[in-house]
């Protein structure tokens, strides 16, 4: 089975985390600040906060923001569900804006229009989550000057695209918003097997993430709220969580850094290779616009099933039947049974729907080899047919 995307551990990888099980620290030692060294000085913020996955970073970066019991956040119902739950995690309410069908972001402009219209209604939403899906950078600008115009704050969902970046600078860096969010899941651009990352320019909220991230507890006498009894001496001063990255995930982290631009360079080679043999196939390629450059985490595909006399489950059944493990990024998180009872149904979000209805991602990761991906074609080529 070629999957449809999968991590690259080389003999540097192995070497940076068996040295780190030869050390004295196992958690809490140098290389997890290392590590968020190397990705804030990577996308030039000012700092960066590690944690032990993309959740956990999503969830205290909306805690550090404020966002409490009577909030309001809205994320893309194209994505996966941990972009929504970390509202719910902090008891806020949760909203969705339906998606570009071109890039499958958050669209704008349906942003734009929905913010018009909660602003009469008089609730308008603390936070915006825009998501990178598949390591193409949402329109940040119009989001930024929206966020200006209306008052709330900007968590970047950035999962899929790290090494990314738009208008020429680094995802990441934070200039359109307050807080961007990386994945280091096995399948991901870089991997530390399990991990997330916040990036900010804000040392305020990186100093409430980072106290979050450790079960609110401090060692540091300025933030304490009395002296300290003696060196030993710790306080919690807020309710956190055990959210921590190992140092192994770290050392790990910092060799795969070390890789990240060769990885999106090859993830952007592969895309142009499917884009040129698939250009005669009855399916919509995945459109980049011309001011980002992606992270590729995923080349996803839209069926043309009005040319085709196959269904969308057929396709992705006779693929899986050849021996490539094609995914679907992803259902859309309002239909998820949880948001039903929420209220919400099918055929609010109907862009979302429709990408849901026809989308396939196909196997992308730098390992992959031309006679692999060769097959992946072929294979699709078959599949199409009835």
């Amino acid at each position: 089975m070629i999957p449809y995307g999968r991590q690259d551990i080389t003999e540097a990888d192995i070497d940076a985390v068996v040295s780190v099980l030869r050390s004295d620290f196992l958690t809490q030692g140098p290389k997890v600040p290392a590590f968020e060294k190397a990705v804030a000085d990577y996308c030039g913020a000012h700092h960066a906060v590690a944690v032990n996955s993309a959740t956990s970073a999503l969830h205290i970066a909306c805690l550090a923001l404020g966002l409490a019991p009577g909030g309001l956040l809205w994320t893309s119902p194209n994505t996966f569900v941990a972009s929504a739950n970390c509202a719910r995690y902090c008891g806020a309410d949760v909203d969705f804006v339906d998606i570009d069908p071109q890039t499958g972001n958050l669209d704008p402009e349906a942003l734009a229009e929905k913010l018009a219209a909660a602003s009469q209604a008089g609730r308008l939403p603390d936070i915006v989550i825009p998501v990178h899906f598949a390591g193409q950078p949402c329109n940040m600008q119009r989001i930024s000057e929206l966020a200006e115009q209306y008052g709330f704050r900007i968590i970047e969902d950035a999962s899929h695209a790290i090494g990314a970046r738009y208008r020429d600078e680094p995802v990441g860096n934070c200039h359109y918003s307050d807080i961007t969010v990386f994945s280091f899941h096995p399948v991901k651009i870089i991997t530390t097997a399990e991990g997330g990352m916040a990036t900010t320019n804000d040392p305020e909220l990186a100093q409430r993430m980072t106290l979050l991230r450790s079960h609110g507890i401090t060692r540091d006498p300025e933030l304490m709220t009395h002296e300290p009894d003696g060196p030993w001496y710790y306080q919690q001063i807020d309710l956190g969580f055990n959210y921590r990255m190992t140092e192994l995930q770290a050392a790990l982290g910092v060799s795969q850094m070390e890789r990240l631009d060769d990885y999106v360079s090859r993830r952007q080679a592969l895309a142009r290779r499917y884009d040129v043999q698939l250009a005669d196939l009855p399916v919509t390629l995945p459109w980049q616009h011309p001011d980002i450059y992606s992270g590729l985490h995923l080349y996803v595909i839209r069926l043309k099933l009005d040319q085709i006399d196959r269904s969308h489950r057929e396709v992705f059944e006779a693929l899986r039947e050849q021996g490539i493990g094609v995914n679907l990024h992803y259902i859309p998180v309002h239909t998820q049974p949880y948001y039903q009872r929420m209220g919400f149904k099918a055929g609010d979000f109907p862009e979302a729907e429709r990408y849901y209805a026809e989308a396939i991602s196909l196997p992308m990761y730098p390992t992959i080899t031309t006679a692999q991906q060769d097959q992946v074609i072929t294979a699709l080529s078959k599949a199409l047919r009835a």
